[in-house]
């Protein structure tokens, strides 16, 4: 029988972002596992903003268009607060648990400050809380906060609460409690091998359907590995990395035999149709785990994806990704400047680094995608055209774009902040929108109109550079610039 107590998960998604996120699913099974009760209130299809991320890459040329309603995807046509406060009144939750990041942390407190009346205990997890915990644990409608991973304190606050002990000193958590706020230390790292399989029930089965470069499948995401073992410093890696110190390795590889298990679990009751490992750096790993993971993903036999970076790819793993019905791999550039790429975002691969493992890649079966970032503190237009031209010398089936973003817990956001190229409370905008900072040789709209431009200068010849040009701006030239570019550039690439 069900322990007597109700979790309302409430998920504030960018809107339409349709991948099942791994951390409720997992903190959804463990409390399922000690028969707590699950429910979610997820934002994915609520008309949040004016247009998704998904909607701007295709406009952007990054990725090939294609229709979610063919899967029965669309817009709930109902208030989003109203149908939070119908969920609270129906299921009559003891505890509201938001998860955010900071593009979703907003939309999360708003919708908790819509619920406040009802009295309801509640409690933020995520990135943001982790590395902003005075800002969020100074909501009025935040009880608590968790900072680091929240599997085995979001249980253990489930215990205390059902049985009415004191839950003020539960690590992992600050808790507001009679004018206090009780800061408590971290618990070890959890052992991933340990945690139950993520429960995906809980989500819509619309949920499961998502666009790879155009084909929608039925696809679930995979926890392969936890943490990064390199120090990017526009990713929060390094942070948790240093959070942790000294309580173990923040980055955890999951024993293959109990991947393959959790992949042929998930396969068989959803029908899956692809399988999306959702690891920083997949590759990440000894050459006998590799050959490992290759020989028993043979048993699952559906085709997926992967991130990486250059460093990790060697022909032997290219080859054995085939055998294994590999489908795309997205390869991290960022930038093609070889200097600012190592000085300024601590990446240490050189130009020819980046050329020697896509050509590994271009000789292979394996479409690959590649990560630009463009718009980071104190970077010129020539440097982005570093960018562009080491794109140039590649050949990618398609070309991601990310405008920089200042993310709290990333040493570039202190950077930008001692530069005063943002304030200390501006949030990040989404890595596909317009740049907060405010730099003097590079304006904001100079960043975006080089983002929706960077494909047809990479894949363009020069003698249209002034073209491609003109379609930076966003006056009606411009625009209609772009929109004859764009036309040309799909019928020949994407068709």
């Amino acid at each position: 029988m069900n322990k007597n107590f109700k979790v309302l998960f409430i998920y504030p998604n960018v809107m339409m972002e349709n991948l099942i996120p791994p951390s409720i699913s997992i903190l959804s099974a463990c409390l399922k596992k000690e028969e707590f009760q699950v429910k979610l209130f997820d934002t994915t299809y609520y008309k949040t903003e004016e247009k998704s991320g998904d909607e701007i890459r295709i406009e952007h040329l990054q990725i090939r268009d294609f229709d979610l309603s063919e899967c029965g995807i669309r817009f709930k046509e109902t208030d989003i607060f109203e149908d939070l406060k119908n969920m609270i009144d129906s299921y009559r939750p003891d505890l509201l648990a938001v998860t955010a990041v900071e593009d979703t942390y907003k939309l999360g407190i708003s919708l908790l400050k819509s619920v406040k009346s009802y009295n309801i205990p509640t409690i933020v997890g995520g990135v943001h809380p982790t590395f902003s915990p005075d800002e969020v644990i100074s909501e009025n409608c935040a009880d608590m906060i968790c900072i680091g991973e929240g599997e085995e304190a979001l249980v253990e606050l489930c215990e205390k609460m059902c049985n009415g002990e004191d839950y003020t000193t539960i690590k992992n958590l600050w808790v507001k409690k009679d004018g206090k706020i009780y800061k408590n230390g971290l618990r070890p790292l959890v052992d991933i091998n340990k945690l139950p399989f993520p429960d995906f029930s809980i989500f819509e089965k619309e949920r499961f359907y998502r666009p790879m470069q155009g084909r929608i499948f039925r696809m679930a995401p995979f926890e392969a590995s936890r943490g990064c073992p390199f120090s990017c410093t526009y990713c929060a890696a390094v942070s948790l990395r240093a959070l942790y110190r000294g309580m173990g390795s923040y980055l955890r590889i999951k024993n293959v035999e109990r991947l393959i298990e959790e992949i042929k679990y998930q396969k068989k009751k959803y029908d899956l149709q692809y399988v999306y490992f959702t690891s920083e750096t997949f590759l990440a790993m000894s050459e006998e785990h590799f050959r490992k993971f290759a020989d028993m993903y043979k048993e699952i036999n559906l085709p997926f994806w992967i991130q990486t970076r250059p460093e990790t790819i060697t022909e032997e793993r290219v080859r054995l990704l085939e055998k294994i019905n590999c489908n795309r791999i997205t390869i991290g550039i960022e930038s093609g400047n070889e200097k600012f790429r190592k000085e300024v975002l601590n990446r240490m691969v050189s130009n020819d680094g980046i050329i020697k493992a896509l050509k590994i890649l271009e000789k292979s079966s394996i479409p690959v995608s590649v990560n630009n970032i463009i718009g980071s503190p104190d970077e010129t237009r020539e440097q982005i055209f570093d960018t562009i031209n080491l794109n140039r010398k590649i050949k990618a089936d398609s070309i991601s774009v990310f405008i920089f973003t200042p993310y709290r817990g990333t040493k570039l956001r202190e950077v930008c902040l001692e530069k005063k190229y943002i304030s200390k409370d501006d949030f990040s905008a989404n890595l596909r929108k317009k740049s907060i900072l405010k730099m003097p040789q590079l304006k904001s709209e100079e960043i975006y109109g080089l983002l929706r431009t960077f494909p047809l200068y990479v894949k363009f010849p020069e003698t249209i550079f002034d073209e491609i040009k003109v379609a930076e701006r966003f006056d009606e030239e411009g625009n209609k610039m772009f929109e004859k570019l764009s036309k040309e550039y799909r019928e020949k690439y994407f068709s």
